[in-house]
């Protein structure tokens, strides 16, 4: 069964960079270690089990299925779901009409030389970004995820995830059949767009389409095709507001109470 989200993907040009704009944002930003496809991360993690993975490439990759995005402004570009039954959601994402690969093992070596490992089920092109690729931890998930969760910006989560998409009817059949739930109508005025909005565990996912020409999802599906469009992050500051993308190196971050 899907639990929630386990992470979201933000692709950068350069880690350094990445880490000292968000710590200016105020986050606790934990650097993660390298992995052994070309690409290194740093964390930040949140109270409700999620956090959001700073990636970038030690070395060209464009084979990587986070090389073109990053070529086109990188941002937020993937969502990872947690599972109890990896095997099973890959299963039932499958039957749902998503080609999505076998599980297939990948591993991280942290800097104090902790060698991380875990199992993930990744959609293949067509469908990736916006069904989530899946992960089990081999290695114990608390070693992977940092436990540093306090931030001066008082960011406690991840509210609701908005998704790009063309074709709002087949995404939503796919997580009627996986959730065993038909989710719920959503609009969304300040996207000029409408669609469905799935809650998995603390989080909500809207999978929403343009209404029209207008819509800043419009051009994006042009550039980027169906794919992440931004994420709410949820403060006890009492201070929402968007973050500055020049900082978020691209990803279109939204403080919310």
């Amino acid at each position: 069964m899907l639990r929630g989200i386990d992470h979201l993907v933000v692709a950068v040009p350069d880690l350094d960079a990445a880490i000292r704009n968000y710590t200016a944002l105020g986050f606790a930003v934990v650097p993660g270690g390298r992995h052994p496809i070309a690409t290194h991360n740093a964390l930040i993690s949140f109270a409700d089990e999620s956090y959001l993975e700073l990636i970038a490439f030690y070395e060209p990759s464009p084979d990587h299925r986070w090389w073109a995005p990053l070529r086109k402004g990188g941002g937020l570009v993937d969502f990872c779901m947690q599972t109890d039954n990896l095997q099973g959601d890959t299963a039932a994402f499958r039957q749902a009409g998503v080609a999505i690969e076998d599980p297939e093992p990948l591993s991280r070596v942290r800097p104090d030389g902790y060698k991380l490992s875990w199992v993930l089920s990744i959609p293949r092109d067509a469908h990736r970004g916006v069904a989530p690729f899946l992960i089990q931890d081999e290695t114990p998930r608390e070693e992977r995820v940092p436990r540093q969760m306090a931030h001066r910006n008082q960011v406690r989560g991840i509210g609701t995830v908005t998704v790009a998409v063309s074709d709002v009817a087949s995404v939503r059949r796919w997580y009627a059949r996986v959730l065993g739930a038909a989710g719920q109508d959503v609009s969304r005025d300040d996207l000029a767009a409408t669609g469905a909005r799935f809650t998995i565990g603390p989080h909500a996912l809207d999978f929403v389409a343009p209404r029209g020409a207008g819509s800043p999802l419009t051009g994006w599906l042009e550039a980027r095709g169906p794919s992440p469009y931004s994420a709410t992050l949820l403060t006890a500051s009492g201070k929402p507001g968007p973050l500055d993308q020049t900082k978020t190196l691209g990803a279109r971050f939204s403080l919310a109470g």
